[in-house]
């Protein structure tokens, strides 16, 4: 077999595979993902670290949840295709003005990182994130990708989802948090390591404050009353 034939029938697949990945995830519950795995070697001499996670249905999960993760993450989240240009634009703009390179992922971006990636950074990972992006914005459609989100974002060391981290710091069910106790996990979010919902520091409390308002103001998708 001549090599770019070899090749080209290696990549078609991998596309048919990763599409056949895409589907499979759309109607099963994602339990375990490659940032889990990396994170179980990261401190597998931490006798203490444990993985708490547990899928639950969208229908589980507060709305108020739901509402905190947009108003916070992804205000735009109802109208994009996967991507926030804008955000985007923005984002390398500022850093070629000489400041720090700050985030613009989507919730859908987020979502492929977390199920299809080890969340390193490098260009390859990017890549692939906004391959997968595509597909389970295509396959998929907004309410499933709200779901995997919730169920697999890691919100504090060795817990996953927001059914964990609800019974974790507030010793309850997703589905009965408050849009105040929703906010405030959502602000911690960004860095779950340093940033604990059962602990805010002062920075939460008033992003917490500032998310709840904003929260009342965003365009959500037509499934959240």
């Amino acid at each position: 077999m001549r090599p770019m034939k070899f090749v080209v029938k290696f990549i078609s697949l991998l596309f048919l595979l990763s599409i056949g990945w895409v589907l499979l995830l759309k109607v099963v519950p994602v339990y375990y993902t490659p940032l889990m795995l990396r994170r179980s070697i990261e401190f597998s001499d931490d006798e203490n670290f444990h993985t708490k996670h547990k899928w639950v249905s969208l229908e589980n999960i507060s709305q108020d949840m739901c509402k905190a993760v947009i108003s916070s993450e992804d205000n735009l989240f109802a109208k994009h295709n996967g991507f926030d240009v804008k955000a985007i634009e923005i984002a390398i703009d500022e850093h070629r003005n000489g400041k720090r390179l700050r985030g613009a992922s989507t919730i859908s971006q987020q979502t492929a990182k977390n199920v299809f990636t080890f969340g390193s950074d490098t260009w390859l990972r990017k890549g692939v994130e906004v391959y997968y992006t595509f597909l389970i914005e295509k396959l998929w459609g907004k309410e499933r990708i709200m779901e995997v989100y919730l169920n697999v974002i890691e919100c504090g060391k060795g817990i996953y989802g927001v059914e964990a981290a609800s019974k974790e710091f507030f010793g309850k069910p997703a589905r009965n948090l408050t849009r105040m106790e929703s906010c405030l996990i959502a602000v911690c979010l960004p860095n779950p390591f340093k940033m604990h919902p059962d602990k805010p520091s002062k920075y939460v409390r008033k992003r917490q404050s500032a998310i709840y308002s904003l929260s009342y103001k965003v365009e959500y998708p037509d499934w959240l009353e």
